[in-house]
């Protein structure tokens, strides 16, 4: 990227965002802070109103506005991909919003972008696994999630508990939604249970913004990402399959932790991560006639135990029968 290119790419940053840290610049066009400063000199000798905070960081005078921003063709279909997916995997709210946007956005684009957009429009798709299954939902409340985490305001909920099917009035105070698997969850910290819970926002059966503030400030999201990783125990598992059975194994193996395999004599040497050793077992029984189990060896006993279960009640099924 040139200097030009580079010091329009570093006002639209700074427009974008209320401050930005010049080790942010520096980061996002692999340049030094010795340039970062250079560049800010040079857009405030250009007459861009530039403030600096010392050991904060950057930000453009309250009012300074950019021209129309013009988009190139690779950020312009970036935009189209990410429609799709907002379409797939959000509710009814923030796909119509963000379809508004992306009206607002083609209404600037240039001829050859438009004439673009329309021709790749059709060739994307976002296909749903097989193996998990989504429901896409009306609502899933995350625009008032959103707005409510932006104002640190308190939600009042009736939410619907997984574990009983229960459903409870509660007020939280919301930390952040994250997208896990083929379901939305808000963290929230909960005033009835005086903690922090996880909800499936699908679960939801009502909520409102209430008037009230968040009592106390929370920690970030990314902490609570942070812990849930380190809490999730994983088990390493190793099978051997035949050769000509790999291949149907397919994206299954992604989804069941695989991590590595290694071609060792006659057949093929698999190793997996798995949070569920029953899970797996299940899995392992669809090709378990071409593949055998390495370690654990609770992962046989499973298998075992399984197949034992399957064979009784064939059997039982037979004596009825006759």
């Amino acid at each position: 990227m040139n200097r030009i290119d580079r010091l329009a790419a570093i006002l639209i940053q700074l427009q974008s965002r209320p401050l930005v840290k010049a080790r942010d610049i520096a980061d996002k066009f692999s340049i030094s802070l010795r340039t970062v400063y250079r560049d800010v000199k040079a857009l405030e000798e250009a007459g861009v109103p530039v403030i600096g905070e010392a050991g904060t960081g950057y930000r453009l005078m309250e009012g300074y506005k950019l021209p129309p921003v013009m988009f190139n063709m690779d950020e312009a279909t970036a935009l189209l991909t990410a429609s799709k997916l907002v379409q797939s995997k959000t509710d009814a709210g923030i796909s119509k919003h963000f379809d508004a946007a992306l009206d607002k956005i083609r209404a600037i684009l240039r001829h050859s972008e438009k004439d673009h957009i329309e021709e790749i429009d059709d060739h994307i798709f976002v296909v749903e696994h097989p193996a998990i299954v989504y429901q896409p939902q009306s609502e899933l409340h995350l625009q008032p999630i959103l707005k409510a985490i932006g104002s640190s305001s308190v939600i009042e909920m009736d939410y619907t508990s997984l574990e009983k099917n229960e459903t409870t009035r509660r007020k939280v105070e919301p930390v952040g939604i994250y997208y896990l698997g083929s379901h939305w969850y808000l963290i929230a910290w909960c005033r009835l249970r005086n903690d922090y819970r996880n909800f499936r926002t699908d679960k939801i059966l009502r909520m409102t913004i209430t008037n009230e503030t968040n009592s106390k400030t929370h920690p970030p999201l990314q902490s609570f990402m942070d812990r849930m990783s380190a809490d999730r125990e994983v088990q390493k598992v190793v099978i051997d399959v035949e050769p000509g059975m790999v291949k149907y194994l397919g994206d299954q193996k992604y989804y069941n932790g695989y991590l590595k395999e290694e071609k060792i004599g006659n057949h093929v040497r698999m190793t997996f991560l798995t949070g569920s050793l029953m899970g797996f077992s299940r899995w392992f029984m669809l090709y378990g006639d071409h593949a055998k189990i390495v370690e654990p060896a609770e992962l046989s006993e499973m298998v075992t135990r399984v197949a034992e279960n399957i064979l009784k009640k064939i059997e039982e099924s037979e004596l009825v029968a006759s």
